[in-house]
């Protein structure tokens, strides 16, 4: 089960910090993915990062201004996003994937949080 939670909303150029956690006995062996839906959108990858987190993959759209990270003793992952825009408005959901790498395909992610929502205005 994934809990995600701090989505809220704050104004164009504001931070705020997601987390997720996750009942998953082998949290540490499974790479771990934030995605996002817009409205109106079709659900897209925004962050991945591998089991031990050596690995980050990001959607150019967020990059350089969003940072996932991870604590496999607290069987967590956080996205922490700064300078946001009113175009980073959406649900996003944390999910765990089947494999240990930092998938960007939605497809190899077998469980997903309940999302949490990012509202920017401008």
């Amino acid at each position: 089960q994934l809990q995600a939670s701090g989505g809220g909303s704050v104004q164009a150029g504001g931070s705020l910090r997601l987390s997720c956690s996750a009942s998953v006995r082998t949290f540490s062996t499974h790479g771990m993915g934030w995605f996002r839906q817009a409205p109106g959108k079709e659900r897209e990858f925004a962050a991945a990062i591998s089991s031990s987190g050596a690995t980050t993959n990001y959607a150019d759209s967020v990059k350089g201004r969003f940072t996932i990270s991870r604590d496999n003793a607290k069987k967590a992952m956080y996205l922490q996003m700064t300078s946001l825009k009113p175009d980073d408005t959406a649900v996003y959901y944390c999910a765990v994937s089947s494999y240990g790498g930092a998938s960007t395909t939605p497809n190899v992610y077998a469980y997903w949080g309940q999302g949490t929502k990012v509202t920017v205005s401008s």
